[in-house]
């Protein structure tokens, strides 16, 4: 089988692979889902679902620090990456050893076409489309705020690091009515408490992950914002593109309800 990855590169695999590693935590959740636990050899340790059984696997370093003696004791034939999550020198070395497939993700749709091919890659097509199927009507039935609100999705904290535009973060606010503040931005742009002023958002978001935002961080931007509704939110369904996606409209929806409620 010859597939080209969502990057542009070609992979030709003679046979299913048997032995798989995940540099990706939403995609290594997304192996055990599509039934490869058995296959699944390596993952990283910020792969933390499903819980239990990824704790039986070999961590192989972080998202951006492989560790390659590992990794060339497990012997994978099938590695798995993602252009912003994992690091282009690491991969690179990777590709010259092994087959290496790579995702490049900033909308749901690149995300189901994510799932199509892994579950063509991996001989686990019929589960792959049922996934795909049980997401498309879940996001088909979220019903957005309208008209939208301007907001602001933190990430990272000291220095402030906000969301920009063409990124999976950006692409799921837009589908839950939400505004991003800073779409005229690229990426994760660092944030002054003067250009958040500036763009005086009505709803603030704060990202459980990567910084672990908490209820106790609500004041401070409060202070810096106080006409605006601020709430912390599970990073998770707004950033993990991988079978997290089943259970993401329900907790956006409940989002966007409570959002409409205090905002009235």
């Amino acid at each position: 089988m010859t597939i080209t990855d969502q990057m542009g590169h070609q992979l030709t695999l003679a046979q299913p692979p048997q032995r798989i590693m995940s540099l990706v935590p939403s995609q290594t959740e997304l192996l055990f889902d599509l039934g490869l636990a058995d296959r699944v050899v390596g993952v990283t340790k910020f792969c933390i679902h499903p819980k239990e059984q990824v704790k039986q696997k070999t961590i192989i370093g972080g998202t951006k620090n492989f560790h390659f003696g590992k990794i060339d004791q497990l012997q994978p034939d099938l590695i798995i990456g993602n252009k912003e999550e994992n690091y282009k020198e690491g991969i690179e070395q990777l590709q010259e050893k092994y087959k290496v497939w790579m995702s490049d993700i900033y909308t749901l749709e690149d995300a189901l076409e994510m799932l199509q091919q892994l579950g063509l890659l991996t001989g686990t097509e019929a589960k792959a489309q049922e996934l795909e199927q049980q997401i498309r009507v879940g996001f088909e039935q979220l019903e957005p705020v309208q008209p939208s609100i301007k907001t602001a999705y933190f990430i990272w904290r000291k220095p402030y690091m906000a969301v920009g535009s063409h990124n999976i973060i950006d692409h799921i606010l837009q589908r839950c009515g939400f505004s991003n503040a800073f779409a005229n931005l690229q990426r994760y742009p660092e944030i002054t408490p003067a250009l958040l002023q500036q763009a005086d958002p009505q709803l603030i978001l704060l990202s459980s992950e990567p910084y672990p935002f908490k209820e106790k961080h609500i004041e401070e931007f409060r202070e810096l914002c106080p006409q605006a509704v601020v709430k912390v939110v599970d990073g998770e369904m707004f950033s993990w593109y991988g079978s997290r996606l089943l259970h993401a409209p329900v907790y956006l929806q409940q989002v966007i309800n409570e959002v409409k409620e205090n905002l009235s």
